[in-house]
């Protein structure tokens, strides 16, 4: 049995990133959820659109993992 850990170490590194990648995004999202009074001046709605946005992103990066799966 022969073990190719070039691969194993990629996609190791790969699945990190991701995993790091898309933990980030959702705490900007909870963040932009959490204090959208702290900003003054009418950028509320702007922060909670950018939230709404990251969430939408992470749900977009959870489809896809699923397409990949699934297909």
């Amino acid at each position: 049995m022969h073990i190719d850990w070039a691969a194993l170490g990629s996609v190791f590194g790969v699945s990190l990133a991701v995993t790091v990648g898309l933990v980030g995004l959702f705490t900007l999202g909870i963040v932009g959820l959490s204090r959208p009074a702290a900003t003054g001046g009418g950028q509320g709605a702007v922060v909670r659109a950018g939230a709404y946005a990251c969430f939408a992103l992470c749900a977009a990066a959870v489809a896809y993992g699923i397409l990949l799966i699934a297909a």
